[in-house]
């Protein structure tokens, strides 16, 4: 009996370990998206979604600004700290979404977005 108790045990643990925060998103391929990437068609819902729950008006969770329009999140992109804080590694200061990386194809989006000069439509 304890024999099959330590056995679950030593599996939960095993199990539990081996859980991690990736999700599928980061391994599937993504389709380009037609024409140029722009704020209205490709990057609004992806701050709506993942970043307002701390960048609203007002600010939350002592957000420093906030991104709640095409001209708050164009002048991150402007200055490279969207980039910079979407790119670092879960846990890393200054990471953002504090809650977790975005997956790899989002971030290469919003890369792309910026590199094609932040389009707003």
């Amino acid at each position: 009996m304890k024999r099959n108790v330590k056995f679950m045990l030593s599996l939960l643990v095993l199990t539990l370990m081996s859980c991690t925060s990736d999700s599928e998103d980061d391994l599937m391929e993504t389709e380009e998206p037609n024409g140029p990437v722009t704020y209205n068609a490709n990057i609004r819902a992806i701050i709506n979604s993942n970043c307002l729950n701390c960048h609203s008006d007002p600010t939350r969770n002592g957000a420093p600004f906030s991104l709640t329009n095409f001209q708050q999140v164009s002048t991150r992109a402007d200055n490279g700290s969207l980039s910079r804080a979407i790119n670092k590694q879960t846990g890393e200061a200054g990471a953002m979404p504090p809650g977790g990386r975005l997956p790899q194809t989002t971030i290469d989006l919003i890369d792309q977005w910026i590199d094609e000069g932040f389009l707003e439509q």
